[in-house]
């Protein structure tokens, strides 16, 4: 059965949602029947997928529909335990591709959290129990951390201890990366399988304070109140009412061949093995920000962003044998760069909030494990947001002319625009145009094009292409990179395509993704994990792993 993606706080089984002014409370309580799949029981709030569809869900949607939240503080419903990290029987008994899809997915909201931090929407964690394993890694997204000083409570990181794996969702990278936790602390920390409590954790800056439990929850409302003066006054200052814009779950037409949203089109090829992804542009820009709230939802740059996303992970875990995307674009280019010059001209919380969604969605497709070929055709409108899609591929392939025959005689055109210039930057912090070029007279030569339309010779001229075959070529030649694709290892194209979108500087974020995940995957399939006699296959059962000592 596909997974679903959409819900919304009437249909969260896992989560509860309060608001109360500038700060919202989200309070895990996993029903332990509540599994995504049957098989396993979801004990002292651990959490599978579908536990993290509805956190994602619930921090995309207070960043939409309560713009005046300023805190959010994440806490559980239980005593003496905050979360016990993913369930192990359901990784356990999961195929490796689902292991690897559901870490990233989880990755992936643990950045939306950072995310909404750095913009002003701050997350704490009220630790009022333990945090073990994905549970301290969902804490240690958060801005600040307190851990409840009961003399039992802990934070941990005990997967290498006990499971013969690495935290799968950044923990290692944030320890010292972000919480700046000294090298040799971290690895005492991630080798104690009971973890570290009270003050050693805060000098270990494992956490930022403790509280008595008498005194916990006005502990966690004294971090919140200093969290909502410290982000200012936020959108709502700039509204007449504290209303913002609600997000109704998204329902594509979905048949076995195709994913059809509004904007966006799925459309599925098993005997070549791909995926065609088109992006429909707007049919008219908004004329105001003003127009941009009525339509809502509705508007084109906050539903087709939207659509990308939710096709972007049904996509993932749905088919995952389908190892080519086709990026394609259809519609008006000036319309999408009409739109892209209200966003980005606004001084206006719901322009940032659309450009930050498109952000993140385009950070998603960057991290997708496919292979991304750009298709620019005649009737196209890969232009400033939508030509980010084209910069995200692996390869970009433009018509040069028309199709003989073709709906239309305008040639393919391609349009850089502000949108291309740092608005909407990869996980590294650099431009997709950076990534590509570097820094030097290449990437100076495209930024002067700005606002040009370019045709299939001058985007060749400027390398923003791969190759401009002609009409009689084209369907050789796609066709052509397509099978060769597919008779290439998948496993050898998903390191090199990674290795290669991560060019660059690093981040917290590339390492997350790149170089920390890698270790993860591989980990996963050796036995000393879970191979019969493995320590992910032997937990719980009072057995210990049998290890292959031979260090590689």
């Amino acid at each position: 059965m596909p997974i679903d993606f959409a819900t919304d706080p009437s249909r969260y089984r896992h989560w509860r949602l309060d608001i109360g002014g500038a700060i919202a409370t989200l309070t895990l309580n996993v029903d332990p029947d509540g599994g995504l799949e049957p098989g396993y029981e979801l004990k002292k709030n651990s959490y599978d997928l579908g536990v993290y569809i509805e956190l994602s869900d619930a921090v995309q949607r207070l960043r939409f529909s309560y713009p005046q939240v300023r805190a959010v503080i994440l806490t559980s419903a239980l005593e003496r335990m905050f979360c016990a990290g993913a369930n192990i029987g359901m990784l356990a008994g999961a195929e490796h591709a689902f292991k690897v899809n559901f870490c990233k997915f989880c990755n992936e909201t643990l950045g939306a959290i950072e995310d909404a931090s750095e913009d002003g929407q701050v997350y704490i964690a009220a630790l009022n129990g333990t945090a073990a394993g994905g549970g301290y890694e969902l804490a240690l997204a958060c801005e600040k951390i307190l851990l409840v000083d009961d003399g039992s409570s802990t934070v941990a990181l005990p997967e290498v201890p006990l499971l013969g794996v690495l935290p799968g969702t950044g923990g290692l990278t944030r320890l010292t990366d972000k919480r700046g936790v000294r090298r040799d602390l971290a690895d005492v920390f991630a080798t104690t399988a009971e973890g570290v409590r009270g003050q050693r954790a805060v000098d270990w800056r494992l956490v930022d304070e403790i509280a008595r439990p008498t005194e916990f929850q006005a502990a966690a409302h004294r971090m919140a109140e200093r969290a909502v003066n410290g982000a200012g006054p936020g959108p709502a200052a700039e509204m007449t009412s504290t209303a913002g814009i609600e997000l109704a779950p998204l329902s594509p037409d979905a048949s076995g061949e195709s994913l059809r949203y509004d904007h966006v089109l799925a459309e599925i090829d098993r005997r070549a093995g791909t995926v065609t992804l088109t992006v429909s542009g707007p049919a008219a820009a908004p004329s105001s920000i003003s127009e941009l709230r009525v339509a809502g939802a509705a508007s084109w740059p906050l539903a087709a962003a939207r659509e990308l996303d939710d096709a972007i992970s049904r996509l993932r875990f749905g088919e995952p044998e389908l190892g080519t995307w086709l990026l394609k674009t259809s519609g008006d280019p000036a319309a999408v760069l009409a739109t892209d010059e209200l966003l980005a001209g606004a001084d206006d919380w719901l322009a940032r909030e659309i450009t930050g969604l498109w952000k993140r969605t385009l950070c998603r497709l960057d991290a997708t494990s496919r292979s991304l070929i750009a298709l620019i055709e005649p009737g196209s409108c890969f232009a400033g947001t939508l030509l980010e899609l084209a910069l995200a591929a692996d390869r970009q392939y433009m018509l040069d002319g028309v199709f003989t025959g073709g709906p239309t005689e305008q040639p393919a055109e391609l349009t850089v625009g502000a949108m291309n210039a740092g608005v909407l930057p990869a996980a590294s912090g650099q431009t997709r145009l950076a990534v590509r070029f570097g820094r030097g007279s290449a990437l100076e030569a495209v930024l002067a094009a700005s606002g040009k339309e370019l045709a299939a010779a001058e985007a060749a001229e400027l390398g923003l292409v791969t190759a401009t075959p002609d009409d009689l070529d084209w369907d050789d030649e796609i066709r052509l990179v397509v099978s060769e694709r597919a008779g290439f290892s998948p496993d050898a194209l998903t390191g090199m395509e990674a290795s290669l979108r991560f060019a660059g500087p690093e981040s917290t974020a590339t390492k997350i993704f790149g170089r920390l995940s890698a270790w993860q995957n591989w980990i996963f399939l050796r036995p000393n994990a879970s191979g019969p006699k493995g320590a992910l296959r032997r937990y719980g059962t009072g057995q210990r792993a049998d290890f292959d000592r031979k260090r590689v």
